[in-house]
């Protein structure tokens, strides 16, 4: 009895090849899409790595305020005045009545002649502080004259005390870091700059300028180099810098005494506080001439003229 089913012993063999063969694709696709699929989740995850590693990053940033860099044109953390030009008298809004200017001149006071080395000025100043703007007002106009015939080197000293007092936009310490950006990268419009910041100052409790318009202050008045001023002022490059200058200042500061900074404007006249009227600047003035001139016989007794040998 015949059971052939027709298939051959080869043709059988030859379709269970065939069929190993498809399993064996089937397979290799299979592995291959596992593989797939593990490259895929490897990049996702390194992808969600980069990502967090962003958030924190930016979070640490935003904490810190900007880079933490330190101007290089700093002494004491303060920074020199090496160019008056461009301020006049009535620069901003100075016509404020309770600004004294000096009594029956538009003139500077005279210069200080009585010391033979030029009278160091020293300004710790909080850009929101009505006193600072005050004293400044009244006093630009000797100051310029001073600097000019080299009668007194005069240094501005930015710091943050008034960081709370402007709606949390932190205008007090974003200020005197952009101050501090523009003494560092052009310095011949620094003392212009603070001027201008004192005359146009905001209101306490408001929100003050944003970093671009501090940006466009330096550029109006006169910044050579204002695409790199506006970079260090809208990247915050001093923020962190000013807070410790601040917190220095308030430990004690260099050469006076023991002093520490309590309130601002404090300014220094060799190494001495001026306790005056800020809005006088006749009383300013013959606080520097006073300064001036106790100096200059400080230095003679300490340093007596040699009496000659008798012959």
């Amino acid at each position: 009895m015949s059971t052939d089913s027709g298939d051959t012993p080869s043709s059988a063999t030859d379709r269970r090849e065939a069929v190993r063969e498809k399993a064996q694709r089937v397979h290799v696709r299979q592995s291959r899409a596992r593989l797939a699929r593990r490259l895929s989740l490897g990049v996702l995850a390194t992808g969600a790595v980069a990502a967090v590693a962003a958030v924190v990053v930016w979070s640490v940033t935003s904490t810190m305020g900007g880079r933490d860099l330190t101007p290089d044109t700093a002494s004491s953390d303060g920074f020199a005045v090496s160019d008056v030009a461009g301020v006049s008298g009535d620069q901003g809004a100075i016509d404020d009545s309770a600004v004294e200017a000096t009594p029956e001149s538009d003139k500077a006071a005279p210069a200080p002649t009585a010391s033979a080395a030029p009278v160091d000025i020293r300004v710790y100043v909080d850009y929101l502080s009505p006193g600072a703007r005050e004293w400044q007002l009244a006093n630009v106009d000797q100051l310029k004259t001073w600097v000019d015939e080299g009668a007194a080197t005069l240094s501005y000293h930015p710091v943050s005390m008034l960081t709370a007092k402007s709606n949390g936009t932190k205008y007090s310490l974003r200020a005197a870091a952009a101050a501090a950006c523009v003494a560092t990268h052009d310095e011949s419009v620094f003392f212009a700059y603070n001027t201008e910041l004192l005359s146009r100052q905001p209101a306490m409790d408001t929100d003050g300028f944003s970093d671009t318009e501090l940006a466009d202050l330096a550029q109006a008045v006169g910044a050579t180099d204002p695409d790199t001023v506006r970079s260090c002022i809208e990247d915050g490059d001093y923020i962190e810098w000013t807070k410790d200058a601040t917190e220095r200042a308030i430990a004690g500061i260099p050469d006076a005494d023991g002093l520490q900074l309590a309130g601002t404007p404090m300014i220094l006249v060799n190494g001495q506080p001026y306790m005056g009227a800020l809005q006088d600047a006749a009383e300013f003035s013959q606080f520097v001439l006073t300064s001036a001139s106790d100096k200059f016989y400080t230095d003679q007794t300490a340093s007596p003229t040699p009496t000659p040998p008798a012959e």
